[in-house]
């Protein structure tokens, strides 16, 4: 196999994200669901709106979890 620095894997690793990160805004609408998950809180008042994406945090967490796990495997 190839030999990867650290930098070098840094740098892909942050390409590959930042690519995410371009997709989810091109692709935004269509993800609209996210932050209105069952476990999200939502508060509106009059002068205030309070969003508390609780689910949504712990399903982002859990996915990037998994991509981690996954390049880290050897």
């Amino acid at each position: 196999m190839l030999d990867v620095s650290p930098l070098g894997r840094a740098l892909i690793i942050a390409g590959i994200v930042i690519a995410v990160i371009g997709i989810a805004v091109t692709f935004g609408a269509k993800l609209s669901w996210l932050g209105r998950l069952p476990g999200d809180v939502y508060i509106h008042k009059k002068n205030l709106t309070i969003i508390l994406p609780i689910t949504t945090s712990i399903l982002i967490s859990v996915i990037i979890s998994a991509i981690f796990f996954l390049l880290n495997r050897r």
